[in-house]
């Protein structure tokens, strides 16, 4: 199991400091949000990846029907050549609670999973080089020689961690492609709702049966534990025996204030939560 943590809030100064913090306390990886209005989170992880050497750096997640995936694409690539390969990059189809449609984004779940397949197309596709030529129903790109960017340090791609939402196959399909399973469920009223440990090992089974053997796979799981409390340990191990890779430490409901500031810089210190 590897130990991730979300920071909640603050600015590409607040993310350099705490990313080296995470990194002297035994974290496995850092991660930023990306809105769609609001500190940019490209910024961030460059910021972070200037005073870290190990930690892995990444989004969780990038709602990508909301950007252009050639201007992502170009991000996270510099982030990884500037982190020497250590971006992650978590995508989904976006929160419409988060405000996006105020700004014009597309809102309707049937479009937005029309982008995302297209746009994680284009991301694999540019980060393998030119030419590339991509013809989509709503994205098309031909091939280009100007100022072209270098590609990212880990090859053939930056790892990609995709929600899926079990059992919906054409969701988990689409998350079997890639690198990495963020796990959601359909809830009996068909919403989409948190994963259980049980539709966690479900998942697992699937994927197993489903991918060759022996190729890498995460299954990334998200929640509060107190760091003062070994029997924390013990919560994570549940989901880690259910087939989760990665547990990834979230604040969210943190108050944006100094006293919120201090209560994460406090959680990312006292460190993942390991078993002895």
């Amino acid at each position: 199991m590897k130990y991730g943590f979300v920071l909640p809030f603050g600015d590409a100064r607040m993310a350099a400091d705490l990313a080296r913090q995470a990194e002297e306390a035994g974290w496995d990886g850092f991660f930023v949000w990306e809105p769609v209005w609001g500190v940019d989170a490209w910024v961030q992880l460059a910021a972070a990846a200037m005073t870290t050497s190990r930690i892995r750096l990444g989004t969780m997640l990038t709602p990508l029907p909301w950007v252009r995936p050639w201007k992502l694409a170009g991000e996270a690539a510099a982030v990884d050549n500037l982190s020497g390969g250590r971006v992650i990059l978590s995508v989904g189809l976006g929160a419409n609670d988060t405000g996006a449609g105020r700004f014009g984004a597309v809102t309707d779940r049937k479009t937005k999973a029309e982008l995302l397949d297209e746009g994680l197309d284009i991301l694999e596709g540019l980060w393998k080089g030119q030419p590339f030529a991509y013809e989509g129903k709503h994205y098309r790109l031909e091939p280009t020689d100007f100022n072209l960017p270098p590609p990212p340090v880990q090859q053939p791609r930056i790892p990609v961690w995709v929600v899926g939402v079990w059992p919906r196959m054409k969701s988990m399909r689409r998350a079997l492609r890639w690198d990495g399973l963020l796990p959601a469920r359909m809830d009996e009223e068909g919403n989409v709702a948190a994963a259980r440990t049980d539709d966690v090992r479900e998942a697992k089974a699937w994927v197993d049966a489903n991918r060759p053997p022996g190729e890498p796979f995460d299954i990334v799981v998200d929640g509060e534990t107190p760091g003062d409390d070994p029997a924390a340990a013990a919560t994570v191990r549940e989901w880690a025996d259910a087939g989760a890779t990665w547990w990834v430490e979230t604040r969210w409901m943190a108050q944006r204030d100094e006293a919120g500031f201090e209560a994460v810089r406090a959680r990312i210190r006292q460190g993942p939560p390991r078993e002895d």
